[in-house]
Order: C-alpha cells, then structure tokens, then sequence
C-alpha cells in the first residue's frame, strides 16, 4: 500500500489557520491595530472601506521593520514577541503566536510599506494568497503601513457569508473601541468610505471614553481603584441610574488585554446587587494588573479568552473593589419606609435623610499590607466577597440565558395553547382599575385580573408588525425637530434600519455627524418625550438583537411595543377599561406578550372559596 500523508503546502496550512483566526474584517482590524500597538507607535490610522471587504488599512508611527522581517513577518509562527517556552508566561505583548498576518496574506491581497528609524529607505512588499509577487525599496515614513485588500477574495464561500455592511462596519467599531480604550495614551483617527468617523487625540482614559460613548457619559462615570500585593484594579464603573438593557459597553482589561469573561462580568454584577434591576447592566472598563506568570493567555487563537492560576481571588477582589468604588461615591440602596403602602398613615417626616451621606468606613483601602505582603485590612471585606460569590460555570450561563429559556419556554405554551375563548359576565358589574396597573373584571369562572402595560404591549405589537408588513405606519409631527447624537455603531445601525424605523411612524433625518433630528413619532403615542422614547426603543432592539434569534421586523415591533406600553397610563373609566380588555381579545394571541408573559389571570371561584375555608 503506498504512502498516502502529505505535508501540506504552506499556502494550504494558512489558508486553514485563516479560519480561525481571520473570521470576518474585524478579526483583521484587531490584529493589524494590535501589531501597531506592539510596535510603541504613538499614532494609529485606520481606514476602512466597504465595511472592511473592499480595504482595511493601518498607518502607524512605530518602530517599523528592517527588509527581512517584513519579508519574515508573514511566514507562519514567525514573531518577535517571544522565543523561548518560559517567555510564554511573561507575555504582555497583544501578539506572540505569529499566526495573524500569515493568515491574512493567504486570503487577501497585502500590500506593506514599513521603514525603521535608521533606515534611509523602507521595504514594499505586495502579497497574494501568500505568494510574494513584488518587493522592493521605497520612500516612507518611519513606521508600518499595511493594506488588506479584498479579504476572502479566494475563499468565495467565506465572502458569501459575510453580513451587510452596517452589521461588519459594527463589529469593526466594537474592535477599535475595545484597543482605543486600553491604549488612550495613543492617538487614533478612523475613517470609512472617506469620511471621518472618529478623531481620538492621546490622553486620559476618562477623556477616551467621553471621545468614545459621547458627552452623557461625563454624568456617570466612578473611579474604581485599588491595589493589592498580587494584583492591581483601576479603570470607571457606571453609575446605576444608567444602566442599560444591553451588555455592549462592559470592558474587562488584563495587562491592557481586551478580554471577555463571562465569570469576571459576574462579579461586577454582583457589586450592583440591590441598586440595579434585573435585565439591566452597567457600564465598565475595568483595568487588571498582574504578573503575567498566574495568567494563561493560550487559549484560543483570537486571545480573548484567558485562564487564571486563582480565579477565586480575582474574582472576590473585583467584586468588592466595585463594592467600594460604589460607596465612596454614595452611591447606595436606601429604604423609603415612608412610600409602603403598609405605613402609609404611620408615615414619618424622613426629610432629614436627605443630607449628603458621608463615605462608607468599612469600604477600607486594599493598600494596607503588613511586612509580608499580607492585608491587614481588607481581608474580612475578601472574604465576605468570596464566601457570597464563587458561581460555578453552569450557574453563570443559566444566568446569561434565563431570559432566554423563559422566553422559549412561554412561547411554546403560547403556540400549543388556543386562545382561552373568556365569555365575560352580562351583568352590571363594570371592571374596575386597581394600583393604577390592573383591571379586575367579573367572569363567569370567578374574577379576571389584567395587566395593563403588559395588555398593551400585546396589542401595540399587533398593530406595529402589521404597520411593518404592509409599511403603512402613521405619525404625528413634532412642533420642533428635536435632535440626537449616537455612537457611531448605533448611528450605522438606524441608517441601516431607516425604512423599517420610518415605517413604524417615526420621522428623521441626518443632521449632522452621527446626529440625527426627529421629526415625528408613531400617532398612537401620546406625550412622551421623542429623543427618550427614541433611545429606549434603539436600547430594545439592540437586547433583543444579542439575545434572541428574531426576524427584524419581529425585532423592532416588539422594541417599540415595549418602550411604548411601559409608559401607558389610563384611568378608571368603564368604558376605557373596557375598551382595553376588548381590543386585547381582539388580538391573535392576546394570552401572552410577545416575550411570553402572561397578559392576565383568572382567579377561580373554587380558589377564592379556598382562601376562607382554610
């Protein structure tokens, strides 16, 4: 029998790592930004073009690279990051594993212009499908230009399954925020289809994040900083009030490593406990400081993931540097005995509770340490933190998804269950308003109690799917164009979305860089305010997108039937009320909301008669 193992081909050998290490244009924009970082530039320009199909391009003022490496620098495992196996556990450059830009030159067109201080002239090198076609001398600037030019143009099935342009230019801007934000002592510029999406001079990370997430983010932002003898903590946490429905804007940093840690993310959480409400998460980016001996980065080639040699203590330090950020700034769930419905009439005047409160002592200061480099303060605050906290992995994850499997979970029993056919009572009892939530109304089989906001939510859902189908939906215009600057993700993303938004009955405009003026809203809501109703329902869709696997119309009924039935109020009037439970009924499924909460309840006669017969 002959021989049948073949070494493979070099060519064939990277095209294969390429599917793992280059996904989509991001994958090459974080890789190509992190070798400039590697190589102490000062300042980085990224160009993107057809959201990273036609061009991705890195201009920087590092190091630069004599005429072998930059010929060196695209054979595979082929870096000056490391050289030994001990230099594995001492790694605190982004890259090491020298597999990124021989990937990318196997399935691109490369083109490199790169020139050392010392050198009179640079080295050009154009490279396709890892074939060197030129190389030659060239006149350049101190530092590395390298241009990726139509990424999977020899892999057709990859290119297929590239999203739109609005979904990778997204992905692409989650890149450059995360290595913006780790490095704001580096000046960063991005430009897309020629035009100027950002301009982030070096500074302060406070500034970069201003720079980054816009002017509002001044208001909220709390220092977080503490120092242990193993392991060092800084960066800024949100405040609560504006927590957010999405995960999107949480940064974890290790060595000034972006990471995503689904167990550290946990421990932020947990920080927040009573003062944010379930469904809602802060903001952070937060920076983690030690020695990279304890740290095991090898883990996936995209080096994101990491293991820790005690993620336990990691784990409680964090949790409770977040605990203390959060006191010193006052920042504290209090009880207003005076608003329980219980105490109403026993109400005492609490007018002196709101002086100032003054900072929490027993947040005390992680920098004591006794000669051995042990606490000698903080240890009963660790321990407390690490004793409540240790989730085990399956927890975390049934956390991430519980959303998730309950909406599933009703959702089935909604498509299983036929509509429940109620013959409301012919009788002179009217239903009646209860809490200004709920309306009780008599039934034949005992009384049913309907929840008003989330009645609405099913109906208001009906109505703005049906407006998506048939685009048919109405608006009242503003008096004023009020107007609303966004990030530039979410900007490409109502750009992207701009026929379905305008088909719901909202009216906008561009006006201006990454602002846009609203003209009108959906007619069937009434007095709100159009830049928070806008927000909401962008902060809705945004969950819902990372969260559910939904159409985009189903999406965007849902986010604006949400935002808009939980400011619903209504009065005490039969016939309103009235009008509601009939215009629920009237729905497909009027059982449940859209995310599979029941809209209302029956409480049986047999169960009342239970209540008095115990």
């Amino acid at each position: 029998m002959p021989d049948i193992i073949n070494l493979l081909p070099d060519a064939i050998a990277n095209q294969i790592a390429a599917g793992e290490v280059v996904q989509r244009p991001a994958s090459v924009v974080k890789e190509l930004l992190e070798n400039s970082i590697d190589a102490d530039s000062m300042t980085v320009q990224l160009i993107i073009s057809d959201a990273g199909k036609v061009l991705i391009q890195v201009i920087d003022n590092g190091l630069g690279m004599s005429e072998t490496d930059a010929r060196m620098c695209f054979e595979r495992h082929a870096t000056s990051k490391i050289s030994t196996s001990e230099d594995l556990f001492k790694i605190r450059t982004m890259g090491f594993r020298g597999e990124a830009l021989a990937s990318i030159a196997a399935v691109s067109r490369v083109e490199l212009k790169s020139k050392t201080a010392e050198a009179e002239l640079g080295t050009f090198l154009h490279i396709e499908a890892s074939e060197t076609k030129k190389q030659e001398p060239v006149s350049t600037n101190q530092g590395t230009s390298i241009a990726v030019k139509n990424l999977f143009y020899n892999v057709p099935a990859r290119r297929n399954f590239l999203k739109s342009n609005p979904v990778e230019m997204r992905h692409i801007l989650d890149e450059f925020h995360r290595v913006a934000l780790s490095n704001p002592n580096v000046a960063f510029t991005l430009t897309q289809n020629d035009k100027e999406i950002y301009q982030l001079p070096a500074g302060k990370l406070s500034q970069r994040i201003v720079s980054i997430f816009g002017k509002n983010y001044q208001k909220q932002l709390i220092t977080c900083q503490e120092e242990t003898h193993w392991l060092k903590v800084q960066g800024y946490i949100g405040t609560p009030e504006f927590c957010k429905k999405t995960r999107g804007e949480q940064f974890f940093f290790i060595n000034n490593r972006f990471i995503k840690s689904s167990y550290l993310n946990h421990a932020v959480q947990g920080a927040y406990e009573g003062m944010i409400q379930e469904g809602q998460f802060p903001f952070y980016a937060l920076f983690v400081e030690m020695d990279p001996i304890h740290i095991d980065i090898n883990v996936h080639p995209t080096k994101t993931e990491v293991k820790f040699d005690d993620e336990r203590s990691v784990y409680g330090i964090i949790k409770a540097a977040v605990k203390q950020a959060l006191g010193k700034h006052n920042v504290t769930p209090s009880l207003d005995f005076g608003s329980d419905v219980n105490f109403k009439n026993l109400a005492i005047d609490n007018s002196h509770f709101n002086t100032p409160t003054r900072s929490e002592n027993s947040y005390g200061s992680f920098k004591s340490l006794d000669k051995q480099g042990k606490s000698t303060r903080w240890d009963e605050m660790y321990e407390q933190a690490i004793d409540e906290s240790k989730p085990t992995p399956a927890e975390i994850r049934q956390e991430e998804l519980a959303g998730l499997e309950n909406q599933m979970t009703f959702q089935s029993e909604a498509n299983q269950q036929q509509s429940v056919e109620l013959d409301l009572e012919e009788s002179s009892a009217q239903p009646m308003l209860m809490h200004e939530r709920y309306v009780l109304k008599q039934v034949k089989k005992g009384v049913m109690v309907v929840d008003v906001i989330l009645a609405h939510e099913r109906i208001l859902y009906e109505r703005y799917l049906e407006q998506l189908r048939k685009k048919s939906g109405a608006s009242q215009r503003s008096l004023f164009p009020v107007s609303l600057e966004l990030n530039p993700a979410d900007y490409s993303l109502v750009v992207e979305l701009q026929d379905e938004i305008g088909a719901l009955g909202f009216e906008f405009e561009e006006f201006g860089k990454n602002t846009i003026a609203i003209n009108g809203i959906p007619a069937e809501i009434k007095n709100v305010n159009e830049k928070e109703l806008f927000e909401g329902f962008l902060e809705q869709f945004k969950f819902n997108k990372s969260e559910l696997s939904l159409s985009t119309q189903e999406n965007m009924a849902r986010s604006i039937a949400k935002r808009s039935a939980s400011r619903t109020k209504i009065s005490n009037d039969s016939i309103e009320l009235r009008t509601l439970i009939d215009r629920l009924f009237a729905c497909h499924q009027p059982n449940y909301t859209p995310s599979g909460t029941p809209t209302f309840i029956i409480l049986g006669l047999e169960k009342i008669v239970e209540f008095f017969n115990q």
